[in-house]
């Protein structure tokens, strides 16, 4: 068995998984019932379990690991700052954990080692993606949030691309799907926070966030 299967189905991966599957299942709830204390425990609890997972075989020896390891704390950095709607500092600091734990990914993906054509290739592929979600989000978004939101259209571009070049260089897919799922995850928060304020957009987007942190934490157990 693979190292990363191994790692989805260790007892300790599992517990933690289980964790931040309760900790999501609470914020759901808490985003239906508009109730910040049930938001604000299970997020608190669905990051300490995919944290948690990450470090299931104690703390990462490798370079991959540490460099993911990092990525995930400044996702769970960025969860953080984002539990207050509505503040914009806030919202703009968890903005910027999040695009440099993209960064990590990224690095993470290449540290691993990455097919450089495949990376271009898929590039290429995610430039229409990208100017189609561009053009769907900025009308919708203020002058002074504008740069910041190409800038991480941008990191999370780049990333996708990287993990298409990892699985081109024999890297395991579960990798991409990861990166897959945390693109679209954006994609909930975006239209939440600039397009259509509704519980639907959280619904789907949190189940494909933590998903896809577990799925990073695993990844990076090989």
């Amino acid at each position: 068995m693979s190292a990363p299967v191994t790692a989805l189905v260790s007892s300790a991966f599992l517990t933690s998984a289980l964790v931040t599957g309760v900790g999501t299942a609470v914020m759901l709830i808490g985003e239906v019932r508009k109730s910040f204390l049930l938001r604000a425990l299970g997020k608190v609890v669905a990051v300490a379990g995919f944290l948690s997972a990450a470090l299931t075989n104690g703390f990462p020896e490798h370079h991959v690991g540490v460099v993911t390891l990092v990525a995930l704390i400044l996702c769970a950095l960025g969860d953080l700052l984002l539990l207050p709607n509505g503040a914009k500092r806030a919202f703009l600091l968890g903005l910027f954990a999040f695009l440099l734990g993209h960064v990590g990914f990224l690095l993470a993906f290449v540290t691993a080692g990455v097919a450089w054509w495949a990376c271009a290739l898929a590039l290429l592929a995610l430039v229409p993606v990208t100017v189609f979600v561009l053009r769907w989000l900025l009308p919708h978004v203020k002058a002074p949030m504008k740069v910041p939101v190409l800038l991480y259209v941008t990191a999370i571009s780049l990333m996708v691309a990287s993990a298409v070049g990892s699985v081109a260089g024999g890297g395991p897919v579960l990798g991409l799907i990861a990166a897959v799922a945390f693109f679209l995850s954006d994609l909930a928060v975006a239209r939440e926070r600039f397009v259509t304020d509704s519980v639907v957009n959280k619904l789907w987007g949190l189940p494909l966030y933590f998903g896809a942190q577990l799925m990073f934490a695993a990844w990076m157990l090989r």
